[in-house]
């Protein structure tokens, strides 16, 4: 094999998901600065050569994905292997979280991460098509609208009027600050298609001479010489040599690879046979996940499909203070033979953990969510399933239902039996975070500093959902752009 590195470059990306396109996108806005951006799974340049499960914006796509499990349960951990992550995957719902979340990562130690000091670059990231008030972008690459009621499928229009009937009081606007309610929710989907990081941020950068993207190409660990970065190393052995290398291969991905490079608890590396380079016990900690479960009933009769997430519905705790996030979220969807309506914990207190299995950057990593392992967790999915049960038996969208609920949980309501049936029924969201957390102490598991550069080590950056210290109060798509936003203009500030 050449010794001849793959590519030579200012910086290298590790993962091309939808914080990668951002990076790759900005950061080669200026011309000369060289950047690699490394993807494991394929890249797809032509967009009339996009898969449909990629292309359609209506559902959740599963073609494209890492094949992780939970260690403890079996339980599928769906992660997207392709040029655009998760964002070329998802439902497409654009949430972006309470100010409330935001100042509480500033309030941890990570000055500038206040709601007022984020809202520029959720700003810069978007083109409402909806709203051109202070809270909303107007020039950004990702376009985001709500359905109208005309839009609505016969059961998203029933969820909704349920919702109300529920008490639910009704918002137009799911991301201005301060609102609970039901409402249309903000999506990236556009005549049908899901505006992916892949298709909005990256498309116009492709043809930039500065920018190289190496698909199909997995990273192994970043290498470094007298504690600073001198490029990455590639599963097959290749190297991309890089003065800085930035991090964005996920909440699973990213410590893994912080993992194989030394970087992490001096313990676990010691019994993987790794010399440490900088002892970080904050590495694969604080996993952070949104629980679910969906109360489903059957259709009376076949409806034609459609745009599954249209509505979404939130509450506070009981006894909120005014300005806290949501406590719970409702997302009502169906097939053409059945709907559900999801309830779903937002400020989970239960954490998990990534770690390494074997060095083999082939093999897939431990993972343990420990889904509403926390008492605190439990009585609120109880109560959020005895709110999906009210919602889904009011008026309109009881007369869609063929039969009474079909999940474990069907019929189960005395507590002990219903707690149960939620341990086995529980879902991940797929909004998994805070494996490298944004914090002041190394020891105390801050993995980066509030600039996004990994304690101890010169040249390299972690700028992905896996920095949140925190999960915020809402699906995790739109606050990992903005970090992605963020972190380009501190990465680019270092030259």
């Amino acid at each position: 094999m050449s010794d001849q590195p793959v590519a030579q470059v200012d910086v290298a990306i590790i993962g091309g998901g939808a914080a990668g396109c951002v990076l790759a996108a900005r950061l080669t806005e200026q011309p000369d600065r060289t950047v690699a951006l490394i993807e494991a799974g394929p890249d797809y340049p032509d967009p009339e050569a996009l898969p449909e499960d990629l292309r359609s914006g209506w559902r959740s796509a599963g073609s494209h994905d890492w094949g992780l499990t939970d260690e403890r349960t079996g339980t599928p951990v769906a992660r997207a292997k392709v040029v655009g992550g998760c964002s070329a995957t998802n439902g497409t719902v654009a949430l972006r979280g309470a100010s409330a979340d935001f100042d509480g990562w500033a309030r941890l130690g990570n000055p500038g991460w206040s709601f007022e000091q984020v809202l520029p670059a959720f700003r810069r990231l978007e083109t409402d098509l909806d709203f051109t008030d202070v809270w909303h972008g107007q020039h950004g690459p990702v376009p985001i609208r709500r359905y109208g009621p005309k839009e609505l499928t016969a059961v998203n229009a029933a969820a909704f009027e349920a919702l109300i009937e529920a008490g639910f009081p009704e918002v137009d606007d799911h991301n201005r600050p301060g609102v609970l309610g039901v409402g249309p929710a903000p999506v990236n989907t556009i005549a049908g298609v899901r505006m992916s990081a892949a298709a909005t941020y990256l498309r116009p950068a492709r043809d930039r001479a500065n920018l190289r993207i190496l698909a199909n190409a997995q990273a192994d660990r970043v290498l470094l010489e007298r504690g600073r970065v001198t490029g990455v190393r590639l599963a097959n052995g290749r190297t991309v040599r890089a003065d800085r290398v930035v991090l964005a291969a996920g909440t699973y991905g990213s410590p893994t690879v912080l993992l194989r490079t030394g970087i992490g608890p001096a313990h676990d590396l010691a019994v993987l046979g790794l010399p440490c380079r900088s002892d970080l016990p904050g590495v694969g900690a604080n996993l952070q996940e949104h629980p679910g479960i969906s109360v489903i009933w059957p259709l009376a009769e076949e409806m034609p499909d459609g745009p599954r997430f249209q509505v979404v519905a939130t509450q506070g705790s009981p006894g909120h203070a005014a300005g806290d996030g949501p406590w719970l979220q409702h997302m009502p969807a169906s097939t053409p033979t059945m709907f559900w309506v999801s309830a779903t914990v937002m400020n989970p207190r239960s954490r998990g953990r990534v770690r390494l299995a074997t060095l083999d950057p082939l093999r897939p990593p431990r993972i343990t969510l420990n889904l509403l392992a926390e008492v605190e967790d439990l009585a609120a999915m109880i109560e959020g399933v005895r709110s999906a049960r009210h919602v889904g038996t009011r008026g309109p969208l009881k007369d869609l239902a063929g039969g009474p609920e079909q999940w474990l949980g069907a019929g189960a309501d005395e507590p002990a039996e219903l707690a149960d049936a939620l341990r086995r029924a529980v879902w991940t969201y797929h909004h998994a975070c805070g494996t490298c957390a944004m914090g002041p102490d190394p020891q105390a598991g801050g993995v980066v500093d509030p600039q996004g550069r990994v304690y101890g080590v010169d040249g390299l950056w972690v700028a992905d959902a896996s920095i949140m210290p925190v999960i915020p109060s809402a699906n995790v798509h739109l606050p990992t752009l903005m970090i992605a936003e963020r972190m380009a203009g501190e990465i680019a500030a270092a030259d």
